[in-house]
């Protein structure tokens, strides 16, 4: 039996390229999409109902592009054809977004763009578990870290550079509804995305599943560590009609309280989302029940029963994390324009300036988070990653809820800062104090599922925060700013309590 050997530097560069091309797709979607949804005429409070689109894509294409690609073997590897496909499609749906004629069919691309943007995105996750030993993976992450930070400082702030350097139109022709640094923008970003995941396609070689096995092998014996033991979908039927028809009831149960109490419609998409989870366990029971265990919904929900501790202990520091994050990229754009540029109308200049500043404000968090990516491993190394995690939430949580005191918007880049440094850790320790307890066969299905716990409080987040910013704070979506840096404190006080099998 072999180790895995260890990677070179700009090995670990050519593996990690293709995220450059990834993140100028997310990001540009992130800084720009509540900006082309607010111009096509969609109202502050329905914003976030309008984004539901991305979370659900995530929550249903990660589990099933993860299962797939830990199955999928041929010449160009189990996980380079999921990123190729993948960004065709997103450079496409690049071309296509700011183009958008309506709001509804705005809202139908960002679907596609997401939906696209998952398919890349996932496997390279699982690409970092497969290919370095557990001594590289915080710097394997962290390098995504530095292309992800990369990637959007230069995609977030492109509607500002064109427009301020370059002279390219920030207000929308006649005739048109997206200005021309906006559209441009979408157009660079698509070349972007494609390039760069062709980098890592052609660079970069996978270990076959074969050698996989071995390396696994080799490092359970070396470390001592225990062989994880998986309940069979068979002896998990019982917890499959138990737990699902529990779901069910309290999907069933929270809709009739909505209805009763009339609350917010949206409100319909987490009480839906229970008992559709319900639906789904009562499916596998019976799928299992009539033996048909070797499909792929029995299998992804059995690996979900079967999820090692800390994958669960970590759940609860991404739910508060990335619901903090979700807040943020909605209710930048509006909580900026408002609460320090003074105007909510769409069509004057000032406005059009703020949602440019926040733009740059994104890239500027970006490219700090980029900077981090080198620093982090130094500080996990001193302390610990759960330590080095902690450290980096609170002081997230700190950047974000300064924007409600902050009123020079020029001192928003003292607060981006913060949730740079944020930023750079979320995207890379949970992800190195995961692989270790992961089972090399299955990294990419339990890569797609520790997914649901970034989507479920985007949903979340998307379903609750236009009820909250309508009937609890007034229609200042500054405030929701606020409740994401306390979100981000509660996820840092939760990582303390993870068991990070590498650094026992």
């Amino acid at each position: 039996m072999k180790k895995k050997p260890a990677l070179s530097f700009w090995q670990i560069w050519n593996m990690s390229f293709g995220f450059l091309g990834i993140q100028f797709g997310f990001a540009l979607q992130n800084a720009n999409v509540s900006r082309i949804f607010e111009t096509l005429g969609a109202k502050v409070d329905n914003i976030p109902i309008l984004w539901i689109a991305a979370p659900v894509t995530g929550l249903v294409m990660q589990p099933i592009i993860g299962h797939l690609s830990d199955k999928t073997w041929g010449r160009w590897g189990r996980r380079r054809p999921f990123f190729l496909m993948g960004a065709i499609l997103a450079s496409l749906a690049l071309l296509v977004m700011p183009n958008s004629p309506s709001l509804w069919i705005a809202a139908g691309m960002l679907w596609i763009m997401d939906a696209s943007i998952n398919i890349s995105m996932e496997p390279f996750r699982a690409f970092v578990g497969d290919m370095l030993p557990g001594e590289q993976r915080t710097r394997g992450f962290a390098m995504q870290s530095f292309f992800i930070g990369l990637g959007a400082v230069i995609a977030s702030g492109l509607p500002y550079i064109l427009s301020t350097w370059l002279g390219v139109a920030n207000v929308a022709e006649m005739g048109q509804k997206i200005p021309p640094s906006v559209r441009y923008s979408f157009y660079l970003g698509g070349a972007v995305f494609l390039l760069a995941v062709l980098w890592t396609v052609i660079s970069t070689k996978e270990y076959s599943p074969d050698q996989l096995k071995e390396f696994e092998e080799e490092h359970i014996q070396s470390q001592g560590i225990a062989r994880v033991v998986s309940r069979t979908p068979l002896e998990l039927l019982r917890s499959f009609f138990r737990q699902g028809f529990i779901w069910l009831l309290a999907g069933v149960a929270f809709s009739y309280l909505i209805y009763l109490e009339g609350w917010e419609k949206e409100l319909y998409v987490i009480s839906v989302g229970l008992g559709v989870f319900g639906l789904i366990l009562l499916l596998t029971a019976w799928n299992t029940r009539q033996g048909l265990t070797r499909n792929g919904l029995v299998e992804v929900v059995t690996d979900l029963m079967n999820m090692p501790k800390t994958m669960k202990q970590l759940a609860i520091v991404q739910f508060f994390s990335w619901f903090a994050l979700f807040a943020m990229w909605i209710y930048s754009t509006s909580a900026v324009t408002s609460h320090i540029y003074g105007t909510s109308d769409t069509t004057s200049a000032l406005y059009n300036e703020g949602a440019n500043w926040v733009g740059f404000l994104f890239a500027i968090y970006n490219g700090f988070a980029a900077l981090m990516a080198f620093v982090l491993p130094v500080l996990a190394r001193k302390t610990s990653r759960k330590m080095a995690h902690a450290i980096s939430l609170i002081i997230g949580g700190i950047g974000l809820m300064s924007f409600y005191v902050i009123k020079d918007p020029h001192l928003l880049l003292i607060s981006m800062v913060g949730i740079g440094i944020a930023w750079a850790s979320i995207l890379s320790m949970p992800y190195a104090i995961l692989t270790g307890a992961l089972p090399a066969g299955k990294m990419g299905i339990y890569m797609g599922i520790f997914n649901f716990f970034i989507v479920i409080p985007q949903i979340f987040a998307a379903s609750i925060l236009g009820f909250f910013t309508k009937s609890l704070f007034g229609g200042h979506s500054i405030y929701a700013l606020v409740l994401g840096g306390v979100s981000l404190i509660i996820a840092a006080v939760s990582v303390l309590f993870v068991d990070d099998v590498d650094q026992r």
